[in-house]
């Protein structure tokens, strides 16, 4: 799993965004391009924002106990995996502006860098390791630029 940590690989994800343009088709699923940048960064949202609400003592339990593993190892996702009800983006979004948005979150996650992960709190999965957040992060968003085939 590459290291988002590490400044030439968030300057090759940062690249990878960057060759997207407002009409580039989606290989599968049924997001557009805007949409998938959005929904990308929600997983930046959850980690620093409160624009989503901390699931209910249960619903994080289930999430540890079931999806945590899938979502911080190291094993590709599948093309049309399911998606959590906070990451659908039914609406159109502003190409620009996502784009923007998503290489922000980018570049502020590599300047805090590794140690600022070690032990912070998922809103859904509880305190991670810097190794779990950055395969949630890497693999998350390297399954949708190759969705849309960068």
């Amino acid at each position: 799993m590459k290291n988002i940590f590490d400044p030439p690989v968030t300057a090759e994800l940062i690249s990878r965004i960057n060759q997207l343009k407002p009409e580039t088709p989606a290989l599968w699923g049924k997001m557009t391009v805007d949409q998938m940048l959005a929904h990308c960064c929600v997983a930046y949202e959850m980690a620093f924002t409160n624009k989503h609400p901390k699931p209910n003592t249960l619903m994080r339990f289930l999430l540890k106990a079931f999806v945590k593993k899938g979502v911080v190892n190291e094993v590709p996702y599948s093309k049309n995996i399911r998606t959590a009800p906070a990451f659908i983006i039914t609406e159109r979004k502003n190409f620009e502006e996502e784009k923007a948005r998503l290489i922000t979150y980018l570049e502020h996650t590599l300047s805090l860098g590794r140690d600022h992960f070690e032990g912070k709190e998922s809103l859904s999965f509880g305190p991670m390791t810097a190794q779990e957040w950055n395969n949630q992060f890497y693999k998350h968003l390297d399954h949708h630029l190759k969705q849309f085939g960068v």
